[in-house]
């Protein structure tokens, strides 16, 4: 991922990111050098200078009647997400609050892409309450492989441990925080179902995946009760997790 997809999935518009690098790459510049330099035009140059000092990226001096402007040193773009995170903690406890207030039984969320997947995974960390899983093909630590070793340490961290049944032939990496059963008979599928405390997760491992999670109590009580049978009768794999 460069500097660009980066500063771009951090919420700045394009003009601001074309604005801040030219500053970056280039030092003190005038608004129109850095109109020029950034291909852009200059109402739109200073609509991106006035939100980048806003956000304490960008600094000016006067000298004579013409404003210079310059990029803060890159450190202060972690200061800045520093604080934006601050911010997000002082309103935490009224939004959950909110949230709990509004939250309905049998409330279904669809989620589309890999941030969507990702969505999902950060949601069963959270819960920080041991899920189960069948239909797994290996899916999640194929395709985000670096996501997935945090996703195990956030498991670590908050003690969770998955039962997951595999279909026979499958083999998967050995883990300290994951039990494994196989079930002969089962077709490969992208479609995998989690069950963790009273929610259903569903992922469909298509090109573009998408998930599903079901926030209902008894369904996910049913869904784990069906597990639970399965698990019963499953066979334990060889030299791991007996």
């Amino acid at each position: 991922m460069n500097v660009e997809q980066v500063l771009e999935n951090l919420g700045f518009s394009p003009n601001e990111i074309k604005v801040y690098l030219t500053l970056n790459d280039h030092g003190t510049k005038t608004a129109g050098n850095i109109s020029k330099l950034a291909h852009i035009d200059r109402s739109s140059c200073y609509n991106s200078l006035k939100l980048l000092i806003e956000k304490g990226l960008v600094s000016y001096v006067h000298i004579g009647k013409v404003k210079w402007f310059q990029a803060t040193g890159p450190k202060r773009l972690l200061e800045y997400l520093k604080e934006q995170e601050e911010q997000v903690q002082e309103i935490l406890p009224e939004l959950q609050a909110r949230h709990k207030a509004a939250k309905i039984e049998g409330q279904v969320r669809m989620f589309k892409g890999i941030k969507g997947i990702k969505s999902i995974f950060l949601d069963m960390a959270r819960t920080g309450q041991n899920n189960v899983v069948f239909g797994s093909e290996g899916q999640f630590t194929a395709r985000l492989p670096e996501f997935a070793m945090q996703f195990n340490r956030l498991k670590k961290e908050n003690k969770m441990t998955t039962k997951l049944i595999i279909r026979e032939g499958r083999m998967e990496a050995d883990s300290a925080t994951t039990e494994y059963r196989y079930i002969p008979g089962i077709e490969e599928s992208p479609a995998v179902t989690n069950i963790y405390g009273d929610k259903i997760a569903i992922l469909i491992w298509t090109d573009e995946p998408e998930g599903i999670i079901i926030e209902n109590k008894a369904a996910a009580q049913a869904y784990r009760a069906y597990f639970n049978f399965m698990w019963k009768h499953a066979k334990k794999l060889e030299g791991k997790n007996k």
